[in-house]
């Protein structure tokens, strides 16, 4: 297996957190009472407990990078995922960034951000 990195993400409740990305296409490929891995093709989420978690004041982030972002966005929409700036779970849809780079953010159920980022084509 080739050297790679995980968000490990905190969850205040495992089975909301598996719920809420199996809209998404993740699959559970672990779980205990300890940890969580879902899973989509080749991203990989971990989430450790924290049932304490204050999604008002607690926010952690992570990018995915994705070949085909526009295939995730309508997934997020058709699992019924709010867009907007307030409110959770929500997405901001898509919008070119300052950096030249295609960017959708989704907030999950635990106030979790996930940059959506579109790959530039290859070449």
């Amino acid at each position: 297996m080739a050297d790679h990195a995980t968000p490990n993400l905190p969850s205040r409740d495992f089975l909301k957190t598996e719920q809420f990305y199996s809209k998404l296409g993740f699959k559970a490929s672990y779980r205990s009472g300890h940890w969580l891995i879902l899973q989509r093709g080749g991203v990989q989420l971990e989430f450790f407990p924290w049932p304490d978690l204050d999604p008002g004041k607690d926010a952690q982030a992570c990018c995915i990078r994705l070949d085909d972002l526009d295939t995730m966005v309508q997934q997020v929409r058709a699992a019924g995922i709010f867009e907007g700036r307030t409110g959770l779970p929500r997405m901001m849809p898509p919008q070119r960034d300052i950096s030249g780079l295609t960017i959708a953010y989704l907030h999950d159920v635990d106030n979790n951000m996930l940059r959506l980022v579109q790959n530039p084509p290859e070449g």
